[in-house]
């Protein structure tokens, strides 16, 4: 509890019992998976924690205000958290069962930097989502049919 402490003043946040749980459980599904507000809250009511969705809605913008989090919108616009990290990272989204995988691949970065570069410009910041579906998986087209 004391690291939540230490980062939530670093963050300039007031630490509160709300604050301190919510970090801890976005701290825990680190490197797992990433988590929506009902997500965050599901896993509070779970744990006997009298914490509002409207509270841990408020505190996620919070935190994406201070940096502790980063907000994703894939799929369908639905919001999901991750703890900020040094490192940067890519996202693939899996359309049939919604998991998101994380990866860095180094020819990818030097390529985008490269094509910014080959049209003036200086690459300041970027974000890659992938989205796929396992091989061989079918696919509906919007007429119906399947495509294998």
């Amino acid at each position: 509890m004391a690291d939540q402490n230490h980062e939530l003043r670093k963050a300039g946040l007031k630490v509160t019992l709300p604050r301190v749980k919510i970090l801890q459980i976005l701290e825990s599904a680190q490197g797992e998976h990433h988590m929506s507000a009902e997500d965050v809250y599901k896993t509070l009511l779970e744990a006997g924690e009298d914490v509002g969705l409207a509270t841990v809605y408020r505190v996620l913008t919070q935190f994406e205000s201070a940096g502790l989090v980063v907000r994703h919108n894939f799929d369908g616009g639905h919001a999901v958290f991750e703890i900020s990290q040094d490192e940067h990272h890519d996202h693939m989204v899996c359309l049939d069962s919604g998991e998101i995988i994380e990866f860095f691949d180094e020819t990818i970065e030097r390529r985008q930097q490269e094509i910014a570069e080959e049209h003036g410009f200086d690459l300041v910041d970027h974000a890659l989502v992938l989205y796929v579906r396992p091989k061989g998986s079918n696919v509906t087209r919007q007429d119906g049919s399947q495509k294998r």
